[in-house]
């Protein structure tokens, strides 16, 4: 009695949860006005569109409450020359409703037009069969203009994939066109999403959701790989030791995208690494493509393997193991991104899209030792992989949005018009010629002007006294640039800017000297960005010796990586800067870091600041030659080994030298100034409580060891494994000065 009482009530609990998730379909589908599954009719023209649509079609076939799924199969996809792709559809198990033959051969201007044409004749037939509520339509293919061309005028819903993007060539054009023909769109990118906000588009009718292909790359790389190469390129080859070559042609300048390719082939050739070549796509010039590869002798070459299509699923492991992929393909630019894998984009196919720092652009590929140049620079690196345009779950949100989509809305479109972004990018040229910035040091003694390299390598260097009035500082640093700009392109570097250090508080946002030091006179109010821009029509940037020193250490130096450190600067005076979560800190009234002048005794010898005990009174270049002058008066500076000329003025090197030599005044003024030091880093560390402590300077490798005494002594016990390093920079206030010009110059908008 038991047994059937349990099973009676197992069985309506299952019919109530049944109704239940049916009730629920019906409660979705009748907020969105639609009283039947939603139709969608997907079309798919070539291999490419294919693998953004295929993970839609797959959640949409799983979800058949929801949905009816309609599958348009047309373009090259039915063409063998072009692999007969529309087999990998029957694979993947979908029913294929209607097969139209749309591409008429020719592969020229002329035939790109008459395949819409034969499309838009064909097409209305099959979607007053199908009926559909909405169409997928994917990309920037001329075959999907004539499927959102039809769809449009027939009043069927479109959406519309992977809208919103730059790239080049006829491509832009019809992709715009599409979008202009769209009810709904999925973009990839937030600057998609903006550039479509931009056309005009109803934000309320645009999904950010991801490219749908990232789907399946970001689970689909630590699958076997090794298989899929050895049949794609033979079994000698290993992976990360061959390239994966895609070329297709620009219909907007046939000749020389067919010399472009010319010139790929060759440099491949020279360059001499196993190589698979995929065939073109279907656009006018590709007929010639072939036959430039024909002509070369590619299909027959050892070192080559050329197919006309790769199954999507071992693409993926083919390019995600490759030592560079090659080409103009978007693929190129987005899917293997996400692999880290080095891609060299070729000329202008691909314009405006974003890209990872994996991809190199050579924008004017006209030469074979340009492009073999490139490939020495990419061939085997491996870069940081990148989510730009996807992080895996595109199909979930399109899905839903789908759902959310009410039949009942008008058709009729709203429009709106916002601002758009610009997009940065990296670029051959700038890479042979070497990006640099114009450093100005502005020193008590000295002023020094540097070319400086990206990677930090200091070009040239000129050097003069600093003159002592205003006039002739200012035109002096004019004329120092000015040489220095003019020289750097005898030596092939190309200048992006002017950096400039210089003692006393900063407006780094205007470009103005507030106060000087007393070390620089004449050096107050002073705007230096106006008059130096103007001079050499240069973006100019400006700030304070001490913070320039810390982002020459962030950029250059033991900072490099660390979210959060301190440099001291121990030179004539002391200085220093504040890094915090990787931002420098400025202050409100540009004043944070005057770590000279933080207070360690309050009866201590006065600063020239004009308070006392500051850590520059007792550290400080000039606070050790005021002590050694002391000691010289009182005849207690010489020791045995040392000399002094008549003339001679006592420094504080003469200091460093007698304590070296045993004096023990000379060693206790020292121990003094570190311990003075030490405190102010102390005070530092329960204020600030940075992991790292660089000091820097020509005094630091005589503190840093009663530094880091100070610290064991005196600090709280939470702060006591602070890392207290010495700088391994030769010039931290030119360097520093570069980095304001190269970080911001040379950094990628994605």
């Amino acid at each position: 009695m038991l047994f059937f009482f349990c099973f009676f009530l197992f069985f309506f609990q299952e019919l109530y949860f049944k109704n239940l998730s049916k009730q629920k379909q019906k409660e979705v589908m009748e907020k969105n006005g639609n009283n039947h599954k939603l139709r969608v009719c997907v079309a798919t023209c070539n291999r490419a569109d294919y693998s953004k649509l295929a993970p839609i079609m797959f959640g949409i076939k799983a979800e058949p409450q929801f949905f009816e799924l309609d599958v348009v199969v047309l373009g090259s996809h039915l063409i063998d020359d072009y692999g007969n792709t529309y087999r990998m559809i029957e694979q993947d198990d979908f029913d294929i409703h209607t097969r139209l033959h749309t591409i008429v051969r020719g592969e020229d201007e002329a035939a790109m037009v008459e395949s819409v044409g034969l499309a838009l004749v064909k097409l209305p037939d099959v979607l007053n069969r199908l009926k559909p509520d909405i169409m997928i339509v994917h990309g920037d293919r001329f075959d999907a203009l004539a499927l959102a061309t039809s769809a449009a005028l027939m009043n069927i819903r479109i959406l519309h994939i992977e809208g919103g993007e730059v790239s080049g060539t006829i491509d832009d054009s019809i992709r715009h066109a599409i979008t202009k023909l769209a009810h709904y769109h999925v973009c990839c990118t937030r600057s998609a999403e903006q550039h479509l906000i931009a056309m005009c588009e109803d934000h309320d009718r645009i999904l950010l959701a991801g490219c749908p292909s990232y789907d399946k790359l970001l689970s689909a790389k630590n699958k076997d790989y090794m298989s899929v190469i050895r049949v794609w390129l033979g079994e000698d080859v290993k992976p990360r030791d061959y390239i994966v070559a895609l070329q297709h042609p620009v219909t907007t300048d046939i000749k020389h995208s067919i010399k472009m390719f010319e010139l790929t082939l060759d440099a491949l050739i020279s360059f001499n690494k196993r190589t698979l070549v995929l065939f073109p796509n279907v656009d006018a010039g590709s007929k010639e493509m072939v036959r430039v590869m024909r002509k070369k002798g590619i299909e027959h070459h050892p070192n080559f393997r050329a197919v006309k299509h790769v199954p999507f699923d071992q693409f993926i492991q083919l390019v995600a193991h490759a030592g560079c992929m090659i080409g103009n393909s978007s693929c190129g630019v987005r899917e293997v991104g996400a692999f880290g894998t080095p891609v060299i984009n070729l000329g202008t196919r691909q314009t405006g899209r974003e890209t990872g720092e994996n991809v190199l652009h050579v924008r004017d590929a006209d030469t074979q030792d340009k492009i073999l140049h490139a490939l020495k620079l990419q061939f085997g690196k491996q870069y940081p992989c990148s989510k730009i345009y996807g992080d895996g779950n595109a199909v979930p949100r399109i899905l839903k949005f789908l759902k959310s989509i009410n039949l009942k809305e008008p058709l009729q479109k709203k429009f709106c018009f916002p601002p758009v972004k610009d997009n940065i990018s990296q670029d051959i040229d700038h890479i042979l010629e070497t990006q640099s910035a114009l450093s100005v040091d502005l020193g008590g003694t000295n002023l020094r002007v540097a070319i400086v390299s990206m990677k930090g390598e200091i070009v040239k260097k000129y050097t003069q006294l600093n003159p002592k009035t205003y006039e002739d500082r200012l035109g002096l640093i004019l004329k120092m640039c000015i040489e220095a700009a003019s020289e750097a392109v005898q030596l092939n570097c190309r200048i992006l800017g002017v950096g400039i250090s210089t003692g006393g508080r900063v407006n780094p946002r205007e470009g103005i000297v507030l106060h000087s030091t007393k070390l620089i006179q004449e050096w107050s109010s002073v705007d230096l960005r106006t008059p130096i821009s103007d001079a050499l029509h240069l973006p100019v940037w400006v700030d304070n010796d001490g913070n320039c020193a810390a982002l020459a250490e962030r950029k250059f130096g033991h900072g490099k990586g660390v979210e959060n450190f301190v440099t001291l600067i121990t030179g004539t005076g002391i200085g220093g800067g504040i890094v915090h979560q990787h931002e420098l800190i400025h202050g409100s009234s540009f004043c944070a870091a005057e770590l000279g002048h933080i207070v360690v005794s309050l009866d201590g010898p006065e600063c020239l600041c004009g308070s006392q005990g500051c850590i520059e009174a007792y550290a400080s270049g000039i606070a050790l030659q005021r002590e050694a002058k002391k000691l010289h008066d009182a005849d207690l500076l010489l020791v045995e080994g040392m000399s002094m000329k008549k003339e001679e003025v006592v420094s504080a090197a003469h200091l460093i030298q007698a304590a070296k030599l045993g004096n023990t005044k000379a060693e206790s003024i020292l121990r003094t100034a570190g311990t003075a030091l030490g405190l102010g880093v102390v005070n530092i560390l329960h204020t600030m409580n940075p992991s790292l402590v660089i000091l820097s300077g020509v005094l630091a490798s005589h503190y840093v060891n009663t530094v880091k005494d100070v610290i064991q002594r005196q600090a709280l016990s939470s702060v006591k494994t602070v890392d207290v390093v010495v700088s391994n920079l030769a010039d931290p206030a030119l360097l520093g000065a570069a980095s304001l010009v190269l970080d911001y110059t040379t950094r990628r908008i994605y």
